[in-house]
């Protein structure tokens, strides 16, 4: 799973008419501006899916051997005590939160993305968006990230 690329459209799309000073500080306002939208994009993805919920709807349930496993605090875990208890009925991909937490972001002045730092979390996400999609953006998310952009951008 490579990162996912927070696309906004940008006017005036032609920025080489625009004098060179001006245009200077218009891309790098842009790039700042990408950076903080894709911050937003992160935490819309971070807070939806500790409750449950992907971006095309509700994750599909635990097997109950997971739910149980997940309920009695992870027997083979060494940090049995951190699992213990938790919600086996809300399904949100956290374990151990290193998955979710892996999530960082870049941006240059034409776009940001929002990819995994380390390649085994990578790889995990990878498995885990194609069972229970959550590394993407609805409808209402990518308006709410173009409010987002617009913003930052006229600040």
């Amino acid at each position: 799973m490579s990162g996912l690329a927070v696309k906004v459209r940008f006017q005036p799309r032609d920025v080489s008419k625009i004098p060179k000073k001006m245009r200077k500080e218009l891309l790098a306002k842009r790039r700042l501006a990408l950076l903080k939208t894709a911050q937003v994009g992160l935490s819309i993805i971070e807070d939806r899916t500790e409750t449950g919920e992907g971006y095309k709807g509700t994750f599909k349930p635990y097997t109950k051997s997971y739910a149980i496993a997940k309920k009695k605090g992870w027997p083979a875990s060494k940090n049995r005590e951190a699992f213990a208890g938790t919600s086996n009925s809300t399904v949100n991909l956290m374990v151990s939160n290193k998955m979710i937490g892996a999530m960082i972001t870049k941006a240059n002045p034409k776009q940001a993305v929002i990819f995994f730092s380390n390649p085994k979390d990578a790889k995990k996400a990878a498995m885990n968006d194609k069972t229970r999609p959550f590394f993407g953006f609805n409808r209402a998310e990518k308006k709410r990230l173009g409010k987002a952009f617009t913003r930052f951008i006229t600040l």
